[in-house]
């Protein structure tokens, strides 16, 4: 993919990347709520985990797994909104398939929460398919 001035690749820091401040303030934060909307337009709010990778890849999980309404409702939109202390950072959502990327954000997860009883939870094989990966909007 060319960008127009003579680079290509996947990832551009304009279009795909967080700026360094954004992820320095996700890795250091316990808890973010993500604000995702439902079919009528409704906003919800729901308290989360993040984790940034060393490819500061920005990577995310569902604790109650695919029954989640805020974990369906990005599915269904494909955008939510991190509110990290008062900033607010809308999102592109878009499902870690791959085992990398899953197994990087449980290692992260791990790493991160290392003293949380809630980690087990986090990392068991039912919700390891619910990993996303979010991008800027």
């Amino acid at each position: 993919m060319s960008d127009g001035i003579g680079h290509s690749s996947g990832r551009h820091m304009t279009e795909d990347a967080f700026d360094a401040g954004t992820l320095a303030r996700l890795r250091d934060e316990l808890e973010v709520r993500i604000e995702t909307r439902g079919s009528g337009g409704e906003v919800h709010r729901t308290i989360i985990w993040v984790v940034v990778d060393a490819a500061d890849r920005v990577l995310i999980r569902s604790y109650r797994g695919s029954s989640a309404r805020w974990y369906r409702e990005v599915l269904a939109t494909g955008t939510a909104a991190l509110i990290s202390g008062t900033e607010t950072i809308p999102v592109r959502v878009e499902p870690a398939t791959d085992p990398q990327r899953v197994g990087t954000c449980s290692e992260e997860l791990e790493r991160k929460y290392a003293d949380d009883p809630a980690t087990p939870a986090m990392i068991r094989d039912g919700v390891l398919a619910t990993t996303l990966e979010l991008r800027p909007r």
